[in-house]
């Protein structure tokens, strides 16, 4: 809580100079440099609150930093800024997405992305057209942090569309962008990196790195998630929720997930990755593998016993039931 205050006190004392840099009656460009610092290490959960407080103290910062009252009827010369996509008046943010360059941290980049599911329709326009633009000349990092930030929770976004969505999904791609990802992917030791990869896995931006991903990956879930992908040989992802009746009458019901999935674009050796996933060093990848073998012990062939027992011996009771199931259907099939 004190870290978070004095991150809060931090940001809005640079707005509010931010904003004197705007009134400046020298200046024509505004120096954001102190801006950005403050908020290079915020949080990137909790845009929307950020969103509305920067909005309410550069608005206020702007009305009470003006250089000399006997100015009022001098015409402002500054352009827009980053932060007027924080900006009340929708006509404001639509012109802003179309003036800006490269983002100066992954904070900005993710206020901008946040566009996509902006209220006006022609910002979500804007946002279509010029994010794409704004990512290439940004520090991928910065591109990635906002990504990892956004992917996991788009869906509850209501007013974003498939193309929007096809924006994102089209940045994730570019190659710079796709290989920090895998790496983020692979390295990362906490968050939602599983529901990251099966986001990303839209596409065929990171099929070709999902082996790489199941053998490496320091999070069990994500190697569970990248061996039942190539196991199964697609990508399954959630892309939303759907309200089902289950009495109109009594006005009852409950929603339900969406599921989606895709054929993935390689092939990978099926009894070789099944045996990687045995030999892992977590339970959960090697209930997955127990799962998978279950549903293929007609066509492993000979080689199912000897992953059977290996199961079957395992020291975790979930893994041994599998594999001790597998004994038994294969001693009924014989």
């Amino acid at each position: 809580m004190l870290q978070h205050m004095e991150n809060k006190d931090k940001v809005l004392s640079a707005v509010r100079q931010f904003a004197r840099s705007v009134n400046a009656s020298d200046k024509t460009v505004a120096d954001m440099s102190l801006l950005a610092d403050a908020t290079s290490h915020l949080s990137l959960t909790n845009l929307d609150v950020w969103e509305r407080l920067l909005r309410w103290e550069f608005s206020n910062a702007l009305k009470t930093s003006t250089s000399s009252i006997w100015k009022f009827w001098t015409k402002s010369t500054s352009s827009l800024t980053w932060m007027d996509l924080c900006s009340e008046n929708g006509f404001n943010r639509q012109k802003t997405l179309h003036s800006l360059g490269a983002a100066p941290n992954s904070f900005f980049f993710a206020l901008a992305v946040r566009r996509l599911n902006d209220w006006v329709p022609q910002v979500r326009e804007a946002a279509r057209e010029k994010i794409p633009e704004i990512a290439k000349n940004t520090d991928p990092e910065f591109v990635v942090d906002a990504l990892c930030a956004i992917l996991p929770h788009w869906h509850s976004w209501g007013r974003m569309e498939d193309r929007d969505k096809r924006t994102l999904m089209d940045i994730s791609s570019t190659e710079k962008v796709a290989n920090l990802l895998k790496s983020r992917i692979i390295s990362a030791t906490a968050g939602p990196m599983t529901s990251i990869l099966a986001q990303v896995g839209r596409t065929e931006t990171l099929d070709r790195y999902l082996f790489e991903i199941a053998k490496n990956s320091i999070q069990p879930s994500v190697r569970a998630k990248a061996y039942r992908s190539l196991l199964e040989k697609k990508m399954v992802w959630h892309a939303g929720q759907k309200w089902k009746w289950t009495d109109k009458q009594y006005c009852k019901g409950r929603f339900e997930p969406i599921v989606c999935e895709r054929t993935l674009s390689i092939a990978s050796p099926f009894i070789e990755t099944l045996e990687l996933a045995v030999k892992d060093r977590s339970p959960m990848v090697r209930r997955v593998a127990g799962e998978m073998l279950i549903r293929k012990l007609k066509i492993i062939g000979a080689e199912s016993i000897k992953l059977a027992e290996l199961l079957a011996s395992d020291s975790s009771p979930s893994v041994a039931e599998r594999g001790k199931f597998a004994l038994d259907r294969l001693g009924n099939l014989s």
